[in-house]
């Protein structure tokens, strides 16, 4: 459960912080989903992917809370096939508004490293496969080519990626959709971190890595974000390595993981249905933050 005083503390300026060096980082999230409608809804469905996993590499989840206002509604909570944690709600009837509320601290140790994967990984077809969102066309499969370097590590290889999809597209919000598949996005060369994320994914299967699609959070930013672990191999089996392509970096301990998939379509954070005619009107609303750091 989470201490509710919690959320009152006051945060820390992450930008004054070298959180990378830090031993220990302590951060609160809090997330909200509100949908409004102009006339009664029956048999709302929704599928909520917005809890940390217990355990990611050194990440780990404290405390949650996971609230629904408005109307009564049914729960329950599982794990799906990748290891996220996927929240199903049910309502019978939404008059107007129902809403979801998320809260949770979560604790990075930086001594506990990377998450780690069994050897079967760096082979597994999951990691390996082109989506929908990921099949490459001619033109991923010629940049690809232009990136293949004898005896590169499969690490200096996924640098090599991160840092071409980082020039080839320009950040640009509301040109592209949850739709938009990696070769439209790198034609258009425009597009939001899901876009450099589906691009990065269709490079690294062309390149034969493994690598799979993070949902999570980036301190500083207003939405949630999107990023790519290559799985690499490591003395114990595999580990996952993030790579930021949107803003051409590593991604550190300023990031917090929700969920990993094949693609967007995977880890949509909010996703649902309803009987109705009835549009729903969703607004949302984030705030993540350091508590604490060592």
């Amino acid at each position: 459960m989470l201490d509710s005083g919690v959320l009152q503390a006051p945060l820390l300026d992450h930008r004054g912080l070298d959180l990378d060096a830090a031993r220990r980082v302590v951060y609160v999230l809090e997330q909200g989903f509100r949908y409004e409608y102009d006339a009664p809804v029956e048999s709302l469905r929704q599928r909520l992917v917005v809890v940390p996993p217990a355990r990611h590499g050194g990440q780990y989840r404290r405390a949650h809370q996971l609230e629904v206002h408005g109307v009564p509604a049914r729960r329950y909570v599982r794990g799906d096939a990748n290891g996220n944690v996927v929240a199903w709600l049910r309502a019978e009837r939404v008059t107007d508004v129902i809403e979801f509320r998320l809260a949770a601290v979560i604790e990075r140790v930086r001594a506990d490293g990377p998450a780690l994967l069994p050897a079967a990984a760096l082979r597994s077809s999951h990691l390996l496969r082109p989506t929908r969102l990921t099949a490459a066309d001619d033109r991923l499969r010629a940049l690809a080519a232009s990136l293949s370097v004898q005896h590169d590590t499969p690490l200096e290889s996924a640098q090599r990626v991160c840092d071409a999809v980082h020039a080839a597209i320009t950040y640009e919000h509301g040109v592209t959709s949850v739709r938009t598949t990696a070769a439209e996005a790198l034609d258009g060369g425009r597009g939001v971190c899901q876009d450099f994320a589906h691009v990065m994914l269709a490079l690294c299967h062309l390149l034969h890595l493994p690598a799979r699609y993070v949902s999570g959070h980036l301190l500083g930013q207003g939405g949630t974000h999107a990023w790519v672990e290559v799985i690499v191999p490591a003395p114990d089996g595999a580990s996952a390595v993030a790579f930021d392509p949107c803003n051409g970096r590593r991604a550190g301990a300023g990031y917090v993981t929700v969920a990993t998939g094949r693609d967007y379509s995977d880890v949509a954070p909010a996703s649902g249905t309803y009987t109705g005619t009835s549009r729903g009107r969703l607004t949302t609303d984030r705030r993540v933050g350091i508590l604490a750091v060592a």
